[in-house]
């Protein structure tokens, strides 16, 4: 691919040769002649004299700051969106061949599945499933009865689905994803035992959402656990019975949203955050990572802590706990400074 026509992909505005060849992408310390690279960040400026790739993207805020080099440049609004868009051309996604049906597959002869899904090795299709147009079942993929899956998703390796789950159009589960598992629910006897609750609801996830692997989402108890429309869910999340997640919200791994919480729209859940159930949280709420959210959100903004509080408070209690041992440390001298006083009258 052409410099020239990197440019028209990224709807950049190309300065230098136009014909030079690139035939692969690469970080700016570490790209050879024939790749393309990028600078978005200043802090990376050190680097560009020094890069001995064939084409650089600029972002055009760091045009007038970057030093002069030979080779040609891309100058777009967004380096970083401009090297994604390069990225999806030189790495599309991997697809399987339209309508494969694998001989190791089984498949229960009540499901309908479109002529352009594609079924490897492996799979268990149970009975009444309905899989669309464009599906792609990579291997050992586990459908219990009643599962639909929408048009052009797909399934990576060892995904299992319980009964009833809704899938929706554009999604991507990566492999080892459990969807509709029962959920936590049981009730303590008299005598300390547990009686198990049946989780009869079940897991609706909306369109272009992507679930990272190894996360574990649970069927509600009654009704549904609901995905919205756009959700990005990393690896190693747990998202318990009843849950709902607004559209667009993006959740990183080792997350625990409790039951029957209820997320907003554009939310942004970091690293190893816990949400207990039963409370919510507004739209456009950022929780930081480690935090711990024990009450309902009712105003966007970003929230720390354990409890979590609202930033700029959390930061506060921070900084007092740390000034903490020099304050006991003057409250112990003025008490001996006190006492000393006492005892000479």
């Amino acid at each position: 691919m052409t410099t020239q026509q990197l440019a028209e992909i990224t709807s950049g505005r190309l300065i230098g040769d136009p014909s030079l060849e690139i035939t692969g992408i690469n970080r700016i310390e570490h790209a050879r002649p024939n790749e393309i690279t990028f600078l978005s960040n200043e802090q990376y400026i050190k680097f560009l004299p020094l890069t001995k790739a064939g084409c650089v993207i600029i972002s055009e805020h760091l045009v007038a700051s970057a030093p002069t080099i030979d080779i040609p440049i891309i100058v777009a609004p967004d380096a970083y969106r401009a090297f994604v868009l390069v990225m999806q051309r030189f790495f599309p996604p991997m697809t399987m061949p339209p309508g494969v049906r694998s001989a190791t597959a089984t498949i229960d002869p009540s499901a309908t599945i479109a002529a352009t899904a594609s079924i490897g090795p492996g799979c268990a299709i149970g009975a009444n499933c309905v899989i669309a147009d464009g599906v792609q079942l990579t291997a050992n993929v586990v459908l219990y009865p009643n599962v639909t899956v929408g048009q052009a998703t797909v399934v990576h390796a060892n995904v299992t689905c319980t009964h009833g789950t809704q899938i929706g159009e554009r999604c991507i589960i990566h492999p080892g994803v459990v969807i509709g598992a029962d959920g936590f629910g049981f009730f303590e006897n008299p005598d300390g035992s547990f009686e198990k609750i049946p989780q009869v609801g079940n897991v609706v996830i909306g369109n272009n959402v992507e679930i990272g692997a190894n996360t574990t989402i649970d069927r509600a108890a009654v009704g549904v656990t609901r995905i919205g429309d756009g959700v990005k869910l990393d690896n190693l999340i747990h998202i318990a019975h009843g849950v709902e997640i607004g559209d667009n919200t993006a959740i990183a791994a080792q997350a625990g949203i409790s039951g029957s919480a209820r997320l907003g729209k554009r939310n942004r859940i970091a690293g190893q955050v816990g949400i207990v159930g039963h409370i919510s949280t507004a739209d456009d709420v950022i929780v930081e990572a480690q935090s711990g959210l024990s009450k309902t959100v009712t105003a966007p903004g970003a929230y720390f802590g354990s409890p979590a509080k609202e930033h700029r408070t959390a930061l506060r209690m921070e900084a007092a706990l740390r000034r903490l041992p020099d304050l006991m440390k003057e409250f112990r001298d003025l008490q001996r400074i006190v006492a000393d006083l006492n005892n000479e009258h």
